[in-house]
């Protein structure tokens, strides 16, 4: 059994569109739930004192840091409590 080196089998994968796409979305989820997890944190607040001033379940909160996917409102909701600004950007 040989070693592969996972950046190499990575790049490999990712020759694959559909692999591409899959891979870029579950991407996108998870820098959500690093950003928001960053900022709770930031904050000083748990994720149910969260939830109190958001007006947002804890169990959502919980699931969008573990990189469920969420809708725009709620992640507005949040950011607003958090007393930040939520940006969406195309790049």
């Amino acid at each position: 059994m040989s070693n592969i080196n996972f950046d190499d089998y990575l790049n490999e994968q990712l020759r694959d569109p559909i692999f591409k796409k899959e891979f870029e979305n579950e991407t996108t989820k998870l820098e959500s739930a690093i950003a928001l997890t960053k900022a709770r944190k930031e904050s000083g607040l748990s994720q149910r004192e969260l939830a109190n001033v958001s007006d947002v379940p804890q169990s959502t909160i919980a699931r969008i840091e573990s990189g469920a996917n969420t809708s725009i409102d709620t992640l507005s909701k949040i950011a607003n409590a958090l007393g930040k600004k939520l940006t969406v950007n195309f790049s």
